[in-house]
C-alpha cells in the first residue's frame, strides 16, 4: 500500500533528520521535493500545491529552525498536516433513526460495488445487526449472481426482482421494513459520470428510497481521475461520502490524498483485501502514519484481538513454560496469523518493518507451502517432531506436492524456533503475561 510515495518521502526526510542545522532554504528544496513525489504519485495539483505551502508557513519559522531537531519538527508539521488532508476525524457511517437504514453504492464499473455490498453485509453483521443485499445490477452479465453467490457463501440474505432498478430498490426496501431487516443495501450498475441516462436512474432510485447513505465506490489505483469521478457523482446524486477499494493493491495514493480535499466528503470505508472481512473504517491519522512510514501498531493490535482465540493463546503459554511446544501448535498459530490478512499488509503496519524487509519477497505462497507440508504430516509426528525421519519427510514430501530440501528446511526453522523459545521459557516466560504468542501476537 503507497509503498513507492512512502519510500520516496523517507528518503526526503532522511535529508531532514540528517541536516544538524536546518535553513529556510533546504526545508523548501525538501519540501519541493515532497510536492514532486506528491504530483508523482498523482495526486490532485492543486491539492499539493496548497499542502506543500501550509507545511512550508508552519516550518519556516524560528521555532522549527533553533530546535534541536529541526528536522524531526518538520517531518512532524508534514505529519499533522497529512492528518488534516485526509480528514483530522473517522467519519461514521450514518445510522436511521428508523429502520432500515439504507446505503446505496454507486460509481464506475469494475470498482468493486458488488463485492463491498457482501463486505458491509458482513460488517454490520458482527455487529449484531441484519442487513438485505439488493440485486440492483441489472447490466452487467453474472452481476447478480455474483452478488446471490457471496451472499449464500455469508448466510446473508439477497433480494431480486425482474424488475427495473429502481422498482427493484422500491420493492426491497418494503420488503425489508416488513421483515424487519436493520441495514439495507443496494448495489446499482456501474456507469460513466457522463452517461446521463444511468445517472438518470441513480437519481430516481435516491428520490424513491432517500437512503441515509449515499457511497461512491471507488478504485484507490484509479488515481487522480478519481476526483474528477467523485465531483460529477456528488454533483449529480450528493454523495455522503467515499469507500476505497483495493487498497491493498498498488495503489500509488493519489486518490486517496486528494479526494477528501477536493470534493469536501470524507472517505468512511477502506477496503483492504479480496477476503469478506477486510473492509475496515478509515483513520485519518493511521493512513498518514503509514504513508510516512511510521507504522500503525493500533491497526495491528485491533487485528490481532480480532483474530487471536485468547483461551488458544493461553494454552500455547503454558505449553511455552513445560517447553512442549510442537508443529501441532505451529500450525495452530500459523492459522490464526492468516485471519489477520496478508504478511505485507501486517509488516506495513510495523514501524520501520517495511524498510528493513526491503527484497524479501512476502507473498502468501510460503505460508501455503508450509500449511500444505503441516496438513500431510499425522496428529503423532506434529505432536512429537523428533520421530520424523528421512522416509517420514520423503512420505511428507509427496504428500504436500514439495520437495524434500522444502521439508528439511522446516523442520530445521522449526528446531530453531524451538531453541529460541527454550530461551524464554518457565520465569521468563510468565513476564510476558497470559495470551503471549511466539509470534508476537
Amino acid at each position: 500500500m503507497f509503498d513507492d510515495l512512502s519510500e520516496k518521502l523517507e528518503r526526503v526526510f532522511k535529508k531532514l533528520r540528517g541536516a544538524g542545522k536546518l535553513t529556510e532554504k533546504n526545508i523548501k528544496d525538501s519540501l519541493r521535493e515532497v510536492r514532486r513525489t506528491l504530483l508523482e504519485a498523482d495526486v490532485n495539483f492543486k491539492v499539493a500545491k496548497d499542502f506543500v505551502k501550509s507545511v512550508e508557513d508552519k516550518a519556516v519559522g524560528r521555532e522549527t529552525l533553533h530546535s534541536i531537531t529541526p528536522g524531526q519538527q518538520v517531518i512532524k508539521i508534514v505529519h499533522r498536516e497529512m492528518i488534516h488532508l485526509l480528514g483530522e476525524k473517522v467519519a461514521e457511517l450514518n445510522i436511521s433513526p428508523t429502520p432500515p437504514t439504507i446505503i446505496m453504492l454507486c460509481g464506475l464499473q469494475g470498482s468493486g460495488k458488488t463485492t463491498l455490498a457482501a463486505k458491509l453485509g458482513l460488517y454490520y453483521r458482527r455487529d449484531g445487526k441484519k442487513s438485505l443485499l439488493v440485486a440492483a445490477d441489472i447490466y452487467r452479465p453474472a452481476a447478480v449472481s455474483q452478488l446471490k453467490t457471496l451472499g449464500a457463501g455469508l448466510n446473508i440474505e439477497v433480494f431480486h426482482k425482474d424488475k427495473t432498478p429502481p422498482i427493484i430498490c422500491k420493492k426491497a426496501l418494503e420488503y425489508a421494513r416488513e421483515k424487519g431487516f436493520t441495514h439495507i443495501i443496494f448495489d446499482t450498475a456501474g456507469r460513466l459520470h457522463i452517461d446521463d441516462e444511468l445517472m438518470g436512474e441513480l437519481s430516481e432510485i435516491k428520490e424513491l428510497t432517500n437512503p441515509t447513505e449515499i457511497l461512491l465506490v471507488a478504485d484507490a489505483m484509479t488515481g487522480q481521475d478519481a476526483v474528477n469521478i467523485a465531483l460529477e457523482f456528488d454533483r449529480r446524486l450528493g454523495i455522503t461520502g467515499v469507500a476505497l477499494t483495493k487498497l491493498d493493491g498498488d495503489a500509488r495514493g493519489g486518490a486517496a490524498l486528494s479526494i477528501r480535499a477536493v470534493v469536501g466528503k470524507p472517505i468512511k470505508l477502506v477496503g483492504v483485501g479480496e477476503k469478506p472481512h477486510a473492509l475496515e473504517k478509515f483513520y485519518p491519522d493511521r493512513m498518514a502514519s503509514r504513508i510516512l512510514g511510521m507504522g500503525d501498531i493500533i491497526t495491528l493490535v485491533e487485528k490481532a484481538q480480532k483474530s487471536i482465540d485468547l483461551k488458544e493463546a493461553e494454552k500455547l503459554a503454558k505449553k511455552l513454560e513445560k517447553e512442549t511446544f510442537n508443529l501441532e501448535d505451529f500450525y495452530t498459530q500459523l492459522q490464526q496469523l492468516k485471519k489477520m490478512g496478508p504478511l505485507e499488509s501486517l509488516l506495513e503496519m510495523i514501524p520501520g518493518a517495511g524498510k528493513s524487509l526491503k527484497g524479501i519477497k512476502l507473498d502468501g505462497d510460503e505460508l501455503m507451502r508450509i500449511e500444505a507440508i503441516l496438513n500431510s504430516m499425522t496428529k503423532q509426528e506434529k505432536k512429537n517432531p523428533h520421530i520424523i525421519n528421512g522416509s517420514r519427510r520423503k512420505r511428507i514430501a509427496r504428500g504436500s506436492g514439495t520437495s524434500l530440501q522444502e521439508v528439511n528446511g522446516l523442520m530445521k526453522q522449526f528446531a530453531q524456533m524451538q531453541k529460541m523459545l527454550k530461551k524464554f521459557s518457565g520465569k521468563k516466560m510468565k513476564a510476558f503475561g497470559k495470551g503471549f504468542s511466539p509470534f508476537g501476537l
